[in-house]
């Protein structure tokens, strides 16, 4: 049974006492009529601000009206990123002891059903996952979707894999609001260099997390029959590019011999396919996969280490700990090796930074 038929909702208690009606006190809280409406009916959680609002309206506390754990939510909650301006769904996800709300956006694989939805600051939860329960990961690996999927299908819990460059990830690893960053600047010459970024850029006290080596090179149309990478280098006048910070920029960098300064920015190896196979772009740097699957030719480079970052204090946690399971099973690392240029030899190999 709900609160409302149970018993009569706090605000609405307060509001009565003081003979305003919903518009009134919509107009002295500066929320909308139908958002009182919906709280005083215990169909809406409201947002810490607008749950603020009210209270100070009402003249009285958060708790008050709430409940003993809001004003403790006030302090622990907040929007990892790009809070909606209107209306807007999110994912909720607890990392570092705080619950973060993710907006929600396409995730490769992925049909994930959100939690709840903001709209004019205040938050309708619909209750269906536990925030504990959701390991949050960024990343620009394009079988993200596949790992998730197995992933829930192993365990209890579920995985958020947001699509973010290598650079992009490990600086939301460090600002707290995720708990595995992927990043993938290893290669055969360089073995060690995921290891040295992090170093650089969180310094010590993390883990990485062998996901798979895969093949990352130059995706060219179906009917080019440039032969060689080094023809491309020359040749290739409008490339897809990646942005500052990801590998693949790095490593188109490298071919080009200089830094280049794009007109357009590709923010995943699938926007570059796209790109290319829609005639934009004459070629672009992904991983062969994406190529592949794409129907385009490709030309490889180099092979690259894909790793997971995340922190030591994290090892013993439940989430990570299924991660690790999964990456280590039987199961997993056959189906890794079965996608186009990637290699699972070392799937599930665990390093300390």
């Amino acid at each position: 049974m709900s609160r409302a038929r149970s018993q009569q909702h706090p605000v609405a208690a307060r509001r009565k006492a003081r003979g305003w009606s919903q518009d009134e006190l919509s107009v002295k809280a500066g929320v909308p009529r139908s958002s009182v409406s919906a709280i005083e009916a215990g169909r809406l959680t409201p947002s810490v601000t607008a749950a603020l609002a009210v209270a100070v309206a009402l003249e009285c506390s958060v708790e008050e009206l709430f409940g003993a754990g809001k004003e403790k939510a006030a302090q622990e909650v907040a929007w990892a990123w790009g809070a909606p301006s209107g209306a807007g769904r999110y994912w909720e996800a607890e990392v570092g002891g705080r619950k973060w709300l993710f907006p929600v956006e396409t995730l490769a694989g992925s049909s994930l059903v959100h939690d709840g939805i903001c709209r004019d600051e205040m938050m309708m939860e619909s209750g269906g996952w536990d925030a504990s329960k959701t390991l949050v990961l960024a990343g620009c690996d394009p079988a993200a979707g596949l790992l998730a999927a197995e992933y829930a299908a192993a365990s209890d819990f579920r995985l958020l894999a947001f699509t973010r460059g290598g650079g992009a990830a490990l600086e939301l690893l460090q600002q707290g609001v995720v708990h595995v960053a992927a990043l993938h600047r290893s290669t055969e010459e360089r073995p060690d260099r995921n290891a040295e970024t992090v170093r650089e850029k969180l310094g010590g006290g993390y883990r990485l997390l062998r996901s798979a080596e895969w093949e990352e090179g130059i995706a060219l149309p179906a009917a080019d029959h440039t032969r060689s990478v080094k023809a491309c280098a020359k040749q290739v006048r409008q490339w897809a590019m990646r942005e500052a910070g990801s590998a693949a920029r790095e490593c188109l960098d490298d071919l080009l011999g200089k830094a280049q300064a794009p007109k357009r920015v590709m923010l995943s190896h699938q926007a570059v396919v796209e790109a290319v196979r829609g005639g934009w772009a004459e070629a672009g740097v992904c991983v062969r996969l994406c190529a592949e699957d794409a129907g385009l030719r490709f030309l490889p480079v180099r092979k690259e280490s894909l790793d997971l970052c995340f922190a030591a204090e994290m090892e013993r946690d439940p989430r990570v700990q299924a991660l690790i399971r999964l990456l280590r099973s039987r199961e997993h690392r056959r189906l890794i090796d079965e996608l186009p240029g990637y290699d699972a030899s070392h799937t599930g190999e665990m390093v300390a930074v």
